[in-house]
């Protein structure tokens, strides 16, 4: 996503699905180590969260990478969260939105071993002719972004008209959640704090990238909810707007 004012991107979100963003990070911030050998450590019951969060979305969005190092196929899990689906009214399995600015996710991919839903994938304006259509073999649709970077608030506005969406759980990577935050996409941040630090000045965040450059202009939430299950807590944060819908910004 372009470096472009926050405040425009959002005055366009209410084209667009409600988005909430859900991360494990350890009590340092880190969602996986250094080297990416560990990206996964949240416990039973946060894989049950995520899954229950899954059966409230009628899409999902996940960043490749992401979707390569943990073998996610952005699937119902368990058949009770299946069930969930349907009793909300909602279609039997999300859309699959897969975020590969590049092109560049292997084709290898666990996901695209799993034909269960349709799955969107959103690349920048510079992939090449040759990496479109190798994706377009293995994806349900390319949207190819008319600029360099995946242009979240149009992509997300087609997923509404095209697909019906309404509701959007992106679940990471990092860069893909820096990019929404500075678009003035998420609505909700949940977030499971593990007993886990990992340290790394390499390791990533739950949002890294361009980032905000100073605290004014920074994404702010307010938090809403406090859980504990045993070792870790689940907090749930909401977005703080002014009366327009733009962003709030620090005073």
């Amino acid at each position: 996503m372009q470096n472009s004012d926050a405040n425009e991107n959002a005055s366009n979100r209410h084209a667009s699905a409600f988005v909430l963003i859900n991360m494990a990070m350890t009590a340092d911030g880190k969602v996986a180590t250094e080297s990416r050998s560990v990206s996964s450590f949240g416990s039973k019951h946060d894989l049950n969260h995520l899954y229950e969060l899954r059966a409230t979305a009628d899409a999902i969005v996940c960043g490749a990478r992401t979707i390569e190092e943990t073998g996610a196929t952005l699937g119902n899990g368990p058949n009770r969260h299946r069930l969930a689906r349907l009793r909300r009214g909602l279609s039997e399995f999300p859309v699959r939105v897969i975020v590969s600015g590049s092109g560049s996710i292997s084709p290898d991919a666990k996901i695209w071993q799993h034909n269960f839903s349709p799955i969107i994938t959103l690349v920048g304006g510079k992939i090449s002719p040759d990496r479109r259509d190798c994706l377009g073999a293995m994806s349900t649709d390319v949207w190819v972004s008319s600029g360099a970077e995946v242009d979240f608030p149009t992509m997300f506005s087609r997923l509404s008209r095209e697909y019906g969406v309404r509701r959007i759980l992106c679940e990471g990577g990092a860069a893909v959640n820096d990019a929404l935050l500075r678009a003035g996409l998420v609505d909700e941040l949940h977030l499971t704090i593990c007993p886990f630090l990992f340290g790394g000045v390499g390791a990533p965040t739950i949002a890294d990238g361009i980032g905000f450059p100073t605290l004014a202009s920074a994404a702010r939430f307010s938090l809403a909810s406090v859980r504990r299950r045993q070792n870790e807590l689940f907090l749930r944060y909401e977005a703080v707007r002014a009366a327009s819908g733009e962003l709030s910004s620090l005073r």
